[in-house]
């Protein structure tokens, strides 16, 4: 029976717990050092027009644009950078569905009506080509159609206090790979093998164009080059896909982008002196009333910056808390004795 002497203890045990976790996870949370640019409205390089206004086309698909920014202490390592989006509903029910898991496997199908098979219908209508319904899309569907695809690369211009600040400028090493979840990679996203069972780039080539299968029609690249440096990070492995694939839960989010390769003057972090990123804007968000960010995080144990865990254990301890005082105050004012309520007869008074 749950009586005042069992459930108050409970309470106030909660309450005791959370509230320090909850100030060590919040402190943690703020100890991570982070800088954020919003670059929606970032000027084409030598003009004074923003590339949201850029009129991008086959001949002229880019606009350079840089964003400075200076750190007033050092980030220690280790250092991620991320972009964010604002207003991108990627938990719509229909754009969560519209993939095939099959092909992101490596699962290449030719479009064939008779015997159903091809890419999921859930891609439609970036499934099929329009006009064309012999050739379908690989990676097919809404999600990989609309991949961020702006190209971020980072300076260090030096230290304001050095005589040579500004003219030796060093470009941070960032590595594009580390950055997905490691069963993703392993499991989830396969490249299509060759008759010896290995995945290459020919074979990645040979399977699209036996399928009849293009690269979605918002995409610039050919999927066997989207890293054509790397072919463990090339094709349905490429690791922007794969990170860009799990979709968010709110309509503002961020994604890992790259991770600082911490070596010669950035193998303890970042030091203090002045930055710009050099940005190759490429994907539109003004159309949806959307932003883009690029933010440079440091990390705790628990992650990144983010308060809310630490925040959500102390209201739950502290409501606890409050609990356990107002049913004691209950239990003295108009509380019975475990006996009392055993022995209830007719004569009673309560």
């Amino acid at each position: 029976m749950l009586t005042a002497r069992s459930v108050l203890p409970f309470l106030v045990a909660i309450g005791v717990a959370f509230i320090p976790i909850g100030i060590a996870l919040f402190l943690s949370a703020a100890n991570v050092y982070e800088i954020q640019r919003d670059y929606t409205q970032c000027k084409e390089l030598g003009k004074d027009v923003p590339c949201a206004n850029f009129s991008f086309s086959s001949q002229n698909p880019i606009c350079h644009c840089q964003e400075f920014f200076s750190l007033d202490k050092q980030i220690a390592g280790p250092v991620y950078i991320y972009y964010g989006l604002d207003n991108f509903y990627q938990n719509h029910r229909k754009y969560v569905k519209s993939r095939d898991d099959n092909q992101l496997m490596g699962g290449f199908q030719r479009i064939d009506i008779d015997k159903q098979t091809g890419p999921s219908k859930d891609c439609d209508p970036f499934a099929s080509v329009k006009g064309n319904g012999t050739y379908g899309y690989a990676p097919c569907g809404a999600i990989a159609n609309s991949l961020f695809n702006d190209s971020i690369a980072l300076h260090y211009l030096g230290n304001p206090t050095d005589a040579a600040a500004g003219v030796n400028i060093q470009p941070v090493g960032l590595l594009k790979t580390g950055i997905a979840w490691k069963s993703d990679k392993d499991i989830k996203f396969r490249n299509p093998r060759n008759a010896s069972g290995i995945a290459t780039r020919q074979a990645l080539i040979d399977a699209m164009k036996n399928n009849n299968l293009e690269k979605p029609p918002y995409w610039s690249t050919e999927l066997w080059n989207l890293d054509t440096e790397d072919q463990n990070n090339n094709g349905l492995q490429n690791e922007d896909l794969i990170v860009w694939m799990r979709t968010a839960a709110f309509p503002s989010f961020r994604k890992l982008y790259r991770r600082v390769n911490h070596v010669n003057t950035f193998a303890d972090g970042l030091p203090v002196g002045n930055y710009s990123f050099e940005i190759d804007y490429r994907y539109p968000v003004t159309a949806f009333e959307g932003r883009k960010y690029v933010i440079i995080s440091s990390v705790s144990w628990i992650g990144g910056r983010n308060p809310f865990l630490g925040i959500a254990y102390m209201t739950v301890g502290c409501v606890c808390l409050l609990l356990a005082a107002i049913f004691f105050f209950i239990h003295v004012k108009w509380g019975k004795k475990p006996s009392d309520m055993m022995n209830v007869t007719s004569a009673s008074h309560w």
